[in-house]
């Protein structure tokens, strides 16, 4: 497992559920992974209970098997909660799209430009991992300029089974268009075209069922 450090604000919980999630997503800890409450606790230097709390707000959401008195297992993929976790992102980020194109600043436009600039540099040189971060900024960012950042954490947990299809297919697609996709959303959020944003976004967002077939033969044992 990667671990990193907490955070100042972070409580016990919310740091044991945030190192669980960053594994999940970054396939460290793969489908069948068994995680033991008493080792994490040490590694992370805090008690069992923050821990468990964790656990039980994934397995909430199938992402974690908790079998009592053993270790607690990473579920295997799940299409249908994929497409699911799919659909709750698309209902909201759509909407929240048109609110970026009414809120947007020019400082925004900057902002986004930057990142686009790392993401191609990081596509060009094989950099996956910072890649995906780059584009969960971008994304964030939507939430943030139209002020749902609540909503953004709500559906955080439940992101995680397409969030580890998106890490996936970083190392499995010959030909992301990944950059090219956010570069034509940032044109409709610059020329204020809600309907286009909202139609771009929704494409992107889809576009895992479009690589579902490389994924799968790169991770054929995941699902």
């Amino acid at each position: 497992m990667k671990i990193t450090e907490r955070t100042p604000r972070e409580t016990g919980r919310d740091y044991a559920l945030r190192i669980i999630k960053e594994n999940l997503v970054n396939l460290e800890l793969a489908p069948g992974s068994q995680i033991s409450e008493n080792e994490l606790a040490e590694i992370l230097h805090i008690s069992r209970t923050p821990v468990r709390e964790a656990l039980i707000e994934l397995a909430k959401v199938k992402v974690i098997e908790i079998v009592p008195q053993k270790k607690s297992l990473v579920t295997p993929l799940n299409e249908e909660l994929i497409e699911e976790a799919r659909f709750l992102r698309s209902a909201v980020e759509t909407a929240v799209i048109s609110l970026v194109c009414e809120k947007r600043s020019e400082e925004d436009l900057r902002s986004f430009e930057d990142n686009l600039k790392l993401q191609n540099f990081c596509l060009a040189n094989g950099m996956s991992g910072k890649l995906m971060q780059l584009d969960d900024d971008f994304h964030r960012a939507f939430y943030e300029i139209a002020r749902k950042m609540e909503v953004y954490g709500l559906m955080q947990n439940m992101a995680i089974h397409f969030d580890r299809v998106r890490n996936m297919a970083l190392y499995s697609v010959p030909e992301l268009k990944i950059v090219q996709d956010h570069e034509a959303i940032l044109e409709a959020v610059r020329e204020q075209n809600g309907r286009k944003a909202k139609a771009l976004l929704e494409k992107h967002l889809e576009r895992y069922r479009i690589d579902a077939a490389a994924i799968k033969e790169r991770f054929p044992d995941y699902f």
